[in-house]
This record gives structure tokens, C-alpha cells and sequence, in this order.
């Protein structure tokens, strides 16, 4: 295990370079943090969680990599869900982010939301469930 000032990399976690990390932030093994990545207080990165190059996580962000927990029936990581979130894509603080679905290039998603579909590049989405609000382009001016 790797400790920085304020997260923890456990494993064979990764998190590149130029990366902001906040406090009490965990990226156990199999999750995978890009380049130029921002990831605010209080997030886990799970195993089969990617996050590409370019990504803000605000704060208390939750992901999930298991469709079916049970604490009686443990799996093993290999039947655990993968995530993705492509480059430069942002989600908000207190989302939660349902394992098996793709976020998008440059797409936003708004604070407090429960992601449980893909998310197109360059939207914006929000609420519970989170819906197609607008299209946003890559310097979040609407389109």
C-alpha cells in the first residue's frame, strides 16, 4: 500500500500523474485513476472503476461494482461490474454512479444524482434518475 498525504492507493491501484487527490480518498486494486484527474474528499475508486485523463470527481462520489450484493455471497473481483468515464468528463458532489454504464467525453453530471445509464459525450445529466438535460461542450458553455 502506497499513502500520500491525504488518499491511499492499495494494490496494484493506479493513479497518474498531475493528479489532485483529496482526503480520505481510496483507490483499491483494479481501480484506475488517469492523468490530470481531480478527485475531491471522500471518494472510493473501486476495482473495475476507470477514470481517464481529465476528470473532475467532486466530492463524496460514489461508485458501485457489484449489480447484485449480497454479504452472504461474496464475489470475486472478476465478477465485479466495470465502469468507465471517459476523458474530461465531470460528475458532481454526492452522485452515486450505478456500476456497467459508460459517462461519456466532456459530459457533466449534476450533484446528487443517481447515474443507471450511459451517458452520452457532451451532455448534461441530472437528477434521480439521472435524465438528458442539454448538450454541453468541452469548455461547459451550453449548446
Amino acid at each position: 500500500m502506497i499513502e500520500g498525504l491525504n488518499y491511499v492507493v492499495v494494490g496494484d491501484g493506479k493513479v497518474g500523474d498531475d493528479c489532485s487527490i483529496g482526503h480520505n480518498v481510496v483507490v483499491w486494486s483494479g481501480g484506475v485513476v488517469g492523468n490530470r484527474c481531480n478527485i475531491q474528499n471522500n471518494t472510493e475508486i473501486y476495482y473495475g472503476v476507470t477514470i481517464e485523463d481529465d476528470v473532475f470527481i467532486g466530492p463524496h462520489v460514489c461508485f458501485t461494482n457489484d449489480l447484485t450484493p449480497r454479504a452472504y455471497d461474496p464475489k470475486p473481483p472478476s465478477q465485479m461490474v466495470k465502469t468507465l468515464v471517459k476523458r474530461g468528463a465531470s460528475i458532481g458532489a454526492n452522485t452515486t454512479i450505478v456500476c456497467g454504464i459508460t459517462i461519456g467525453e466532456y459530459a457533466c453530471v449534476g450533484a446528487g444524482s443517481v447515474v443507471t445509464k450511459d451517458v452520452k459525450p457532451h451532455t448534461l445529466v441530472f437528477g434521480n434518475p439521472a435524465k438528458f438535460v442539454r448538450k454541453v461542450g468541452k469548455n461547459n458553455k451550453w449548446k
